[in-house]
């Protein structure tokens, strides 16, 4: 075991732009001043709230705290004060950001921090709501006695490239977060992928019924239905694929 590595337990906080690109596409300097605005907004929470700036590259931020409780805070109070901006703004030229929230052990390399909680933070960064904060069960555990907001549970969470399933919570953070409506995106997009899955398989189990029906009514001594349900039922699982994985994490192209 190598003695030169840096290690420390710490709260990261990972934050990006959802729909950065398409907001560059419709105004470069526009997006580029509003993000610069926002993200001093960020760092000066950040600081507030007794945190780190490690990096702010692009359209993203990661900072770190000592303190689970200040990193929640610092989250929520930043998607508070932007979103009260946003209000402002036509929807089309609205930011919004992504944060997730993770208590973990890193490496530390001047002053960047690497590993797998470095990435659990930016796994449920891109899983969260636009607008919204998801923490780990790790950092739940830490401030469900401590803090006044509420959480939802979402359940253990298969996150990609971690080998353990993380049990999720979204942050409660009232009508500040839930007025995001930009081209059709709403933050009941879980239940709306959940609804596609039924959707996907009520059709699936409709065709394979109508293949049936017509191989008994057209009956020449042998079943040929399963053949081309199977390929109803390879097309279901690939739909579904799709939709578990923006359930469960994985990054979403911008």
């Amino acid at each position: 075991m190598s003695t030169g590595i840096e290690r420390r337990l710490t709260n990261i906080l990972s934050a990006d732009v959802y729909g950065y690109s398409r907001l560059m596409g419709s105004d470069e300097a526009g997006t580029l001043a509003l993000l610069n605005d926002y993200k001093d907004v960020m760092a000066k929470l950040i600081a507030q709230y007794r945190g780190r700036v490690v990096s702010a590259a692009g359209d993203s931020m990661l900072a770190e705290f000592p303190s689970s409780v200040m990193a929640v805070q610092a989250a929520v109070e930043v998607q508070r004060q932007l979103a009260e901006r946003n209000q402002k703004l036509e929807p089309d030229r609205q930011m919004w950001f992504r944060i997730g929230v993770n208590l973990g052990d890193v490496i530390v390399e001047r002053d960047d921090i690497f590993g797998d909680d470095v990435n659990i933070a930016a796994r449920l960064q891109s899983m969260a709501d636009p607008g919204g904060v998801l923490i780990s069960g790790t950092v739940f555990d830490q401030v469900k006695n401590k803090l006044s907001l509420s959480f939802n549970f979402l359940g253990p969470q298969r996150l990609k490239n971690i080998d353990a399933e993380v049990p999720v919570y979204s942050a409660v953070i009232g009508a500040a977060s839930a007025s995001f409506d930009v081209k059709g995106n709403q933050k009941d997009a879980p239940q709306k992928r959940r609804q596609q899955l039924v959707m996907s398989a009520v059709r699936a189990g409709a065709i394979v019924a109508f293949f049936g029906a017509i191989n008994l009514f057209s009956w020449g001594g042998h079943f040929w239905f399963q053949w081309p349900s199977l390929v109803v039922l390879l097309i279901f699982v690939v739909r579904a694929t799709y939709i578990y994985r923006q359930q469960t994490g994985e990054p979403s192209k911008r």
